[in-house]
């Protein structure tokens, strides 16, 4: 394996054939030979790649701007800035983050509602304009320090069914959005659209067509008002990996039609998108080490013709809640250890909990689960660890932050130049959108991608002329699951 000349960020080239759980392995091994078994992540930079190919196929007329606060690590900023998507930014240092590698500030929205004035004024300076509203002192504020902000009315929804509620917090009613933009003409304040969110891990997407009803509602406010709306933001609760209940392209499948019927194409509106946890979920692999173990045995048995059935096993392992782990702690999270050694078909599974390495008694990762009788020193993965992981974590008790291992294949990389340099179909500021877009039909086969299945979204250069510049045919072997 090889690291890129010239890069931007840090990761190593995928050899052909491998995939993130072989370089996983390659890194267990390679801590054979040494006492220091650190906990450590792989992420996969090709498997945001994917995400994306995915995200324009299944939701061709919304601009995915990244919710930075999911995964701050440069190496996803990057990677998403390569492949030009908008970002979803909290504050000043989300800003300086993006920009810092090259995102102009058009392609930034600063999607707080409740911000600090000294933030605006950051914001101002660095040309930032989009940011989001949803109360009168926000107004006030924003009127006192930022002289070209666009204003976003963040709405409040019903995010009754959803993981984590937003609009607890945040958003306005409906009755109190028409006093906002009273108020808001009042100040001589630009108000350009509406945003809401669903909440996080959303499980009704039902959600999503009544808010975008709901906004649509909002817009006609605004346009009598004399307001002029260009921009809707339909948030994020996107999932991130395949093992949800409610499916991407589920949700997708409520929206388009919610889209097309509240906001068609030629209203000439600005659809964009918060996904955070869809973009990198999957991406990342964390490897922990067994640090210790206690055998505890159940007193109350009254059987003593099988010990083993008289047992229960406590792990502890070299990360927790109070590092990659704190979506347990503080998100109510589950997460499913898997065994880096396959069992044997007849190895006996004992009741177990699996605890964190710190001196605090919250810091347990699972409660419950079904393992082998493991040794100190063997390995356990989590897979899916990519959102509100690493940017969560701490190091409470002077355990320092879990190594991240970034790759990605060469044809992933040689794909992304290209993208940089030719630029990727997507939606513009003026007119919602610039380019083709795939509707149908699977983007993974975008070689020879039949006429039919091209879909003129708005005016602008066509994606046939910039996929002949590519020379991969059939699936491109990023896109295949090698193991």
């Amino acid at each position: 394996m090889g690291s890129p000349a010239g890069s931007d960020f840090d990761f190593t080239f995928l050899e052909e054939g491998l995939c993130a759980r072989d370089i996983v392995e390659q890194k267990i091994n390679e801590s054979l030979l040494s006492d220091d078994k650190d906990a450590f992540y792989v992420a996969d930079l090709g498997d945001i790649l994917k995400k994306h190919l995915r995200w324009l196929r299944v939701l061709p007329r919304v601009a995915p701007y990244y919710a930075v606060k999911c995964n701050d690590s440069r190496a996803v900023v990057t990677t998403l800035a390569y492949l030009g998507t908008g970002f979803d930014c909290a504050s000043k240092t989300e800003i300086q983050l993006v920009q810092s590698v090259g995102v102009d500030a058009s392609r930034i929205i600063y999607a707080n509602p409740c911000k600090q004035v000294s933030h605006i004024k950051c914001a101002s300076a660095h040309g930032v304009q989009m940011m989001t509203f949803d109360s009168e002192v926000e107004l006030v504020k924003v009127a006192s320090c930022h002289d070209n902000a666009k204003l976003v009315l963040r709405i409040a929804t019903d995010d009754s069914k959803a993981m984590w509620r937003l609009s607890l917090k945040f958003g306005a009613t409906l009755r109190t959005s028409r006093l906002l933009l009273e108020r808001a003409k009042e100040l001589g304040l630009d108000v350009i659209g509406v945003s809401f969110h669903v909440g996080s891990g959303c499980t009704d997407p039902e959600s999503y067509y009544q808010a975008i009803s709901d906004a649509r509602y909002v817009f006609d406010l605004a346009t009598k008002l004399g307001f002029t709306m260009t921009l809707l933001d339909i948030g994020g609760g996107f999932p991130g990996s395949d093992d949800t209940k409610l499916s991407f392209e589920e949700i997708a499948a409520v929206i388009n039609p919610a889209l097309d019927k509240y906001f068609p194409v030629d209203c000439k509106v600005r659809i964009i998108a918060e996904p955070g946890r869809y973009y990198v979920e999957s991406a990342y692999t964390l490897a922990v080490n067994i640090i210790a173990k206690k055998v505890i045995m159940n007193e109350q048995s009254a059987s003593d013709d099988d010990v083993a059935e008289d047992r229960s096993l406590m792990y502890y392992v070299n990360d927790g809640v109070f590092g990659s782990f704190n979506c347990v702690l503080f998100e109510n999270g589950h997460v499913l250890p898997t065994l880096h050694k396959k069992p044997k078909p007849d190895e006996h599974l004992f009741p177990c909990k699996i605890w964190g390495p710190s001196c605090d008694s919250q810091d347990q990762i699972v409660e419950h689960c079904s393992l082998p009788d493991l040794q100190l020193g063997d390995w356990i993965l989590f897979e899916n660890m990519g959102a509100y992981t690493v940017t969560l974590s701490t190091t409470f008790n002077g355990f320092q932050k879990t190594e991240i291992h970034y790759i990605m294949s060469r044809t992933a990389w040689q794909y992304m130049q290209q993208v940089r340099a030719q630029g990727l179909p997507l939606l513009s500021e003026e007119q919602g959108g610039v380019g083709s877009v795939l509707s149908h039909c699977g983007f993974e086969n975008f070689l020879e991608v039949p006429n039919s299945c091209l879909r003129e979204v708005h005016t602008g250069p066509g994606l046939e002329a910039y996929l002949k510049g590519f020379n991969f045919t059939g699936e491109p072997p990023w896109l295949t699951d090698t193991c």
